[in-house]
């Protein structure tokens, strides 16, 4: 099983990692590592990945896997199940969990290793707000250190003029997360990754890491939704050892 672990500065109490598609029992247009339930696989396979992600991680609580509906509805890992899109946890050994296909996953936690947590942020969450509001659970954003984990890479994430305008008007320095599309120029390529340092720094975190993948790109490692349209899921986990 092959993982893209976060590449922080945080104390070794933290565990932080991006699944890839490697290994397995899901088939077809699935093939491999899928985690998701949602997205057509057959159960019986994802849920033979999810015990083998289970045992991996050598969790003793079971992972608590979120409805995620691109909001900014934030949950603590140990309540029930609702639609959110990040999720905390102030308790060791219980894991926070958020599955992307080209989406940006950003994990949290605080210098002091006690709190953590893992947002799903597509275009539509980070515009409104889902990193702001999943570091409202930590007492200072200076404190915070963030990894942003694998997602649809600046040269492929092609989007219209609506985007560009939302993101620019809430911060005028996102213009430079944007380029002309070479091949629509009434379209954008956007930085996901650099919109949302734009943001985490403007909410005062100083500390972000990661943001170097494209799962568009990297077939081999990565389920992609905009470049196939039917396919699996990655889950990005954050958890204090217990």
């Amino acid at each position: 099983m092959k993982l893209i672990r976060a590449d922080w500065d945080v104390s070794p109490r933290i565990h932080a990692f991006t699944t890839t598609r490697y290994d397995g029992v899901s088939e077809g247009v699935y093939a491999g590592f899928n985690l998701g339930l949602h997205v057509g696989d057959d159960p019986a396979a994802v849920l033979e990945n999810r015990k083998i992600l289970q045992q991996v991680t050598g969790l003793t609580q079971p992972i608590r896997w979120l409805e995620q509906v691109h909001g900014i509805n934030l949950v603590k890992a140990s309540g029930p199940e609702c639609q959110a899109d990040a999720v905390w946890s102030n308790q060791p050994g219980e894991a926070c969990a958020i599955m992307t296909a080209d989406c940006l996953p950003v994990l949290f936690c605080d210098r002091a290793a006690t709190r953590v947590a893992a947002a799903h942020a597509g275009w539509r969450g980070l515009a409104a707000g889902v990193l702001e509001n999943t570091l409202s659970i930590f007492d200072d954003p200076k404190q915070v250190v963030a990894w942003l984990g694998p997602a649809i890479g600046p040269m492929a994430f092609e989007v219209g003029d609506e985007v560009y305008q939302c993101f620019c008007e809430q911060h005028p320095q996102a213009k430079r997360a944007f380029a002309i599309s070479p091949t629509d120029h009434q379209k954008w390529l956007a930085d996901i990754y650099e919109l949302a340092r734009i943001r985490l720094h403007a909410a005062g975190v100083k500390y972000v890491y990661g943001g170097h993948f494209c799962t568009f790109t990297d077939h081999e490692n990565f389920y992609s939704y905009r470049r196939d349209g039917e396919t699996g899921r990655m889950a990005s986990l954050i958890w204090i050892e217990g």
